[in-house]
This record gives structure tokens, sequence and C-alpha cells, in this order.
């Protein structure tokens, strides 16, 4: 996909919808300062284009039961594109794994894993990452408390960009 340029006004479009993402379309335009038929269209230009990729919500983990929270470090044994293809397919299947990246460094990928309790995250190694033939080793860093969050992204235009 190319780059859209974005205007100004797709900024402040994107950084409203950040927040709040149900927001109607009169209340998106008054707080962007445009028409709500320029508004609109806008964003079905950012939803066309790609920019705006889809539209969810956020859930407190702990709320759901999910008391586990774990970054794990994995190598692969080599990197095998059969043996790299495959550990990623089997990565997007398990509900556990929130988030996966490629990464630099002495760990091939980075797993975010979410799991009700010590015990269920044990049967996650046992049970499907150790047995990953592509897996070599793994290790967890404990999430103990959360910080920050990539909630919203500061969306501002580069300097110079069109209004």
């Amino acid at each position: 996909m190319s780059r859209t340029r974005l205007e100004t006004s797709d900024f402040r479009i994107l950084n409203q919808l950040q927040k709040d993402s149900r927001i109607s379309n009169a209340e998106l335009a008054d707080r962007v300062g445009m028409s709500a038929s320029a508004c609109w269209r806008r964003v079905r230009a950012l939803e066309e284009s790609g920019v705006i990729e889809s539209y969810g919500i956020r859930i407190d983990a702990r709320a759901c039961g999910l008391e586990f929270r774990a970054i794990v470090h994995v190598r692969l044994t080599r990197h095998n594109p059969d043996n790299m293809v495959g550990f990623i397919r089997a990565v997007e299947r398990r509900a556990e794994v929130q988030e996966c990246y490629a990464t630099t460094g002495q760990a091939d990928y980075h797993l975010l894993v979410l799991c009700r309790d010590i015990d269920a995250y044990n049967r996650f190694l046992e049970e499907f990452l150790f047995r990953l033939p592509a897996v070599d080793s793994a290790q967890t860093n404990l999430i103990l408390r959360q910080i920050n969050t990539a909630r919203e992204m500061a969306f501002q235009p580069p300097t110079g960009a069109g209004g």
C-alpha cells in the first residue's frame, strides 16, 4: 500500500477517534472544527486508504480473570523459512498470545501472553510453545505493573503539512 498524505485535519480526526471510536460524526466534526459532511468524507478516505484499519475496544484483562501477564522472549532453532512460518501461524491461533513482534537482538520474537494464572501459563509453555519445532528457547519476564499503555498515539502533522 502506498503511503497516504495526511492533512492536519486528518491528524485531529485520528486523535479524536483514538479517544472514542464510537463518537458520532457530528460530535467528531465539532471537535475537529469541520462541517459534518467534510468530516465524514475525511474519515471515509482514511478508512479506504487503510490509515484506519479497524475500530475496536480495549478490554481489562484482569476484569476477565486473566491475572497472569508476561513478555516472552522466544529464540528459534534456526532461521529456516518453513520454521518461521510454522511458528507464526501457531502463535496467531493461540488466544493467550495477545501480541507478537519479530525483533532484532537475542530473541527472535517477543510475545505478550495473558493467562488465567501461573498454572495456565505453564500449560501454555509445556503443551504448546515448547512443542513447536522452531522454538529453541523462551525466557519469561513477568509483568509486575503496567506503567503506560499505547492506547493513543500522538498524531501530529509533520512540519509544513497542509491543512
